[in-house]
């Protein structure tokens, strides 16, 4: 659907697409409830769903199993997105259940148009390789805000429950991020201001991934009533200003939170501990503003440690 106005999909089943199943791209007012959408595990970008340089938009009560993305957010890849410049805004999904997917609900990788002020509730992840899949790359630019995600549900994730990656398909460094920074231009990805809370977990390979880049790290998140089993905890490098509240988690490896080369984070509420016995490992020269305010850390099962590296005073104590 191209430049398209007022669309409603309700109702119908869509399978076995050559590749993105449904893809509304530069239209407005779109209505998608009821489907269902069906694709092969093995189908080469068999996506499920993806909104790309859209205008209020509503998904709810819809069901998808699919071989790569379910729901996803686009807006241009590169220099064609950029140029083009239209953003996916005020979106609202709702009510959905994802089976099978490389990511539940997906912003990304193509997001150079921008992508902002969208809105997920109440939705079920069974099985997917990844639940909260936010990813992009140098080269993309575009600016991603204003993203809030509540109440969702979990179950057996094959890597990350949530997941924050600017390294996609191994561009520039490795997935699992670099300290090697870059200058800033306009193809440089923003991900900014977004709020994830009310999510359940039962069961994924990491509770939470973030990769930033050293240039532009991800600026604003908040996670708060994160309730995860996991076999490892949060893994974040190349952060700024993150905030996580009210966590409770069950891990079977490796500290509760390591935070790599972040500044003004703020921990809190959070509830667990590192299998390896520590809380919190803080590492990278530019660390910085590290605000713990769990009264009982350093006791048995919940004790800090900092690299060599680490400058003092980089942990506050509240």
């Amino acid at each position: 659907m191209r430049r398209c106005k007022r669309v409603l999909l309700d109702g119908p089943t869509f399978q076995n697409s050559p590749a993105w199943n449904l893809h509304p791209w530069a239209s407005e007012h779109v209505t998608i409830r009821n489907v269902s959408v069906r694709n092969p595990w093995f189908s080469q970008n068999g996506d499920g769903l993806d909104i790309e340089s859209c205008r209020h938009v509503l998904v709810e009560q819809s069901i998808f199993d699919v071989g790569d993305d379910a729901i996803c957010m686009k807006s241009g890849k590169d220099a064609e997105g950029r140029e083009l410049g239209l953003p996916s805004e005020y979106i609202t999904i709702r009510d959905c259940t994802v089976y099978h997917g490389h990511g539940g609900f997906v912003i990304g990788s193509e997001m150079s148009g921008g992508v902002r002020h969208v809105r997920v509730s109440d939705c079920t992840f069974i099985g997917t390789d990844i639940g909260l899949r936010f990813k992009s790359a140098r080269g993309r630019g575009g600016v991603v805000e204003d993203i809030q995600v509540e109440r969702i549900y979990m179950k057996d994730i094959i890597m990350e429950a949530i997941s924050f990656s600017f390294f996609y398909a191994n561009q520039e460094g490795s997935a699992r991020g670099s300290d090697l920074s870059q200058e800033i231009s306009e193809e440089t990805p923003v991900f900014r201001d977004i709020r994830i809370s009310d999510v359940v977990c039962a069961g994924a390979d990491t509770a939470l991934l973030v990769s930033g880049l050293p240039e532009m790290p991800l600026e604003g998140v908040v996670i708060e009533r994160y309730n995860v089993e996991a076999r490892t905890g949060i893994q974040c490098a190349q952060a700024k200003h993150l905030r996580i509240t009210e966590l409770q988690a069950r891990i079977t490896e490796g500290p509760l939170i390591h935070l790599h080369q972040c500044k003004g984070a703020e921990l809190e509420a959070i509830q667990g501990k590192g299998a390896d016995g520590r809380l919190l490992v803080v590492t990278g020269h530019e660390s910085a503003g590290i605000v713990c305010r769990e009264r009982d850390a350093d006791t048995e099962g919940r004790q800090i440690s900092v690299g060599p590296e680490v400058r003092s005073g980089v942990i506050i104590r509240r």
